[in-house]
């Protein structure tokens, strides 16, 4: 059989070989849920196509730095046991973190192997094509994470040539990009902190500034994720959400861990020379045009940030704790007008990061178990089709499914239903997330 041939014929073939589960992708979800495989003593093998959590490395800028404290750090039988519990660690502390975890888990792990289909046999189980060959399992877990093909805009196709762009997964830092100033188009978590790597570094940044929302770093006397752990959102699960599955297409919130950890405020940048737009609406030439939402995209940032304050305000007094008094976040700069053009000539702008976000690429899974729009439906990573699941994606079960903070929760919970299947009892799917 030639390696990567997807025509072996679905009987039965003793040379293929055979595996109980096949993890596919070796990030932390792969290595959760392998964890837990292990502990159960069932057979699996996890493929990962580069190496594993190769993404922390190759996918960050240098100056990268978790946004939640290093206590959430809680990776199945790998809690964070470092000296700075309620600190942020930075990329080589992450990366050696994973590392360790890696060491700790010993998966059967093979690493530069890409699925490249996986689908159902007729005699039940499914045949899985890799880069390596075919192999066959009774049940596949897909740990790929949701964050695979880059969005960039088809009008990037229609900018000069002479304007260095790029995705925010290849950006590293200041010194890589081209002299002049430079755009950075999307305020999520990465945009957000690209645009203050790039502002603390001295460069010319204009930001076009999205609807993703902020929140404090720290709020009376506390970090903001402290607060919220203890009032329960973090086990809140997706059903229990006032979005429900809706949550799952939000943008976060940003925030920084830079620097011992502080507020991004996008109005102070724009008062030390930051220049900021509303949404990119188009391009005419050498100028982009933007929607005039600048002012209302601010004040809504402002007004989930100080409703989350408000929240932490009432639990404090329900609860009739001791903390330092309340305060209200308000404007220290207000643009005059939405502005609707950027000429990048004239601005000298050399360098353009498009910071919004990526799509799901779930294409070598042949399996009835995806919506309209690509993306998965299930429950608590369990679907529809026996024997399928996804682990590891935003808001899978709670906040922190997708995060180091809650995958061993869900990592067990799938583990255990592997388990169930392969005894051959059954669960009843409650929802179709």
């Amino acid at each position: 059989m030639r390696s990567g041939d997807e025509t072996m014929p679905e009987a039965a073939n003793e040379s293929v070989p055979h595996h109980a589960v096949v993890v596919v992708g070796g990030g932390q979800a792969g290595l959760s849920i392998s964890y837990y495989l292990k502990a159960r003593g069932l057979d699996h093998v996890v493929f990962e196509k580069d190496v594993a959590m190769g993404a922390w490395s190759k996918q960050r800028w240098d100056n990268f730095c978790l946004v939640t404290p290093n206590w959430q750090c809680q990776l199945p039988g790998h809690p964070y046991e470092g000296p700075e519990p309620d600190g942020f660690m930075k990329k080589d502390e992450i990366i050696a973190y994973l590392d360790a975890f890696k060491r700790k888990v010993d998966a059967p792990l093979r690493e530069g192997v890409a699925v490249k289909r996986v689908k159902a046999r007729a005699g039940g189980g499914f045949e899985v094509t890799t880069s390596a060959g075919t192999v066959t399992a009774d049940q596949v877990v897909a740990t790929s994470g949701g964050y695979h093909t880059p969005i960039i805009p088809r009008l990037a196709e229609r900018l000069p040539a002479s304007i260095h762009q790029l995705h925010s997964e290849q950006y590293r830092n200041a010194q890589s990009l081209p002299q002049g100033a430079v755009l950075v188009v999307g305020s999520g978590q990465s945009g957000a902190q690209i645009a203050e790597d790039l502002h603390l570094a001295g460069r010319t940044v204009h930001l076009a500034v999205g609807d993703a929302p902020r929140c404090a770093r720290f709020y009376r006397g506390k970090d903001v994720v402290t607060w919220l752990a203890e009032m329960g959102y973090y086990d809140m699960p997706v059903e229990r959400h006032p979005l429900r599955e809706g949550v799952r297409d939000n943008t976060n919130h940003y925030v920084t861990g830079r620097d011992g950890g502080r507020d991004i405020d996008l109005r102070k940048f724009a008062t030390e020379g930051m220049k900021l737009y509303g949404l990119l609406d188009g391009l005419d030439g050498t100028t982009l045009t933007f929607a005039p939402t600048l002012k209302s995209a601010l004040a809504e940032a402002d007004r989930v940030y100080n409703g989350i304050n408000a929240a932490i305000d009432k639990h404090i007094a329900e609860k009739g704790i001791a903390a330092p008094p309340p305060s209200v976040y308000e404007p220290v700069w207000e643009p005059e007008a939405d502005p609707v053009a950027l000429d990048l000539a004239a601005e000298g702008i050399t360098s353009i990061i498009w910071c919004i976000g990526f799509q799901p690429d779930f294409r070598w899974l042949d399996a009835p178990v995806f919506n309209g729009a690509g993306h998965p439906q299930h429950y608590r990573g369990v679907t529809q089709v026996p024997g399928v699941y996804f682990l590891g994606l935003p808001w899978l079960h709670t906040w922190g499914s997708g995060r180091f903070s809650g995958i061993d929760r869900d990592a067990r919970y799938v583990a255990d239903r592997i388990e169930e299947l392969a005894k051959g009892e059954t669960m009843p799917l409650k929802a179709a997330g």
